[in-house]
């Protein structure tokens, strides 16, 4: 007898806020420790980056969706590094960069924490985002590695997203939080990076 095919889980949508792919809609297909930031909180989120998004060089650390990196990019930051480790997110991710024709997005296939050791780029970013999977307990590494690595310019903001039940976060010494917010399950918060002195 036959096995039934298991069916496909329906693609899942959200659309870009504001700028210049307003209303575009980005298609994902869910994935364990997938969890796109939601419209509410990405809007309060770019808010609080209005005066410094225009022409940003960006690192989103643990993509998934690129929710957050397409966002910034149609918002006007002049270029987005991806870094995502799921096959099926990263061609998901290429198809809508291509349908956006997104060229100042750089989408790498990588486990975030493993890239983050190797060599920054000779121009560090001035903004990251650093939202990964909620049960994994990656948070306090990719922001370690991130600050101590030569990844992040003297005063790059880091925007950071957790569970409201998860208390274990601790930033580095050097960043100042400008922002906390709790929103249902999640916390997110905006900080600044103090350049540590020599």
């Amino acid at each position: 007898m036959p096995k039934k095919k298991t069916p496909s889980q329906p693609a899942h949508r959200l659309r870009i806020i504001a700028g210049k792919w307003r209303s575009r809609v980005i298609t994902f297909q869910p994935a364990e420790g997938l969890r796109p930031t939601g419209d509410r909180i990405r809007e309060t989120a770019f808010n609080w980056l209005t005066a410094q998004i225009d022409g940003a060089r960006c690192i989103d650390v643990f993509a998934g969706s690129g929710a957050l990196a397409f966002e910034a990019l149609s918002r006007g930051a002049a270029q987005c590094t991806a870094l995502e480790q799921q096959g099926g997110a990263i061609r998901q991710l290429r198809e809508t960069a291509a349908s956006l024709q997104a060229e100042n997005l750089d989408i790498i296939q990588a486990d975030s924490l493993n890239y983050l050791q190797q060599s920054p780029p000779s121009e560090p970013y001035n903004l990251a985002f650093v939202d990964p999977p909620f049960a994994a307990g990656m948070l306090n590494k990719a922001c370690a590695f991130l600050n101590n690595s030569g990844w992040l310019a003297p005063d790059a903001l880091i925007y950071c997203e957790m569970a409201s039940a998860d208390n274990s976060f601790i930033p580095p010494d050097n960043w100042q939080m400008l922002r906390d917010k709790v929103s249902g399950e999640v916390r997110y918060c905006l900080y600044s990076r103090i350049e540590p002195k020599a």
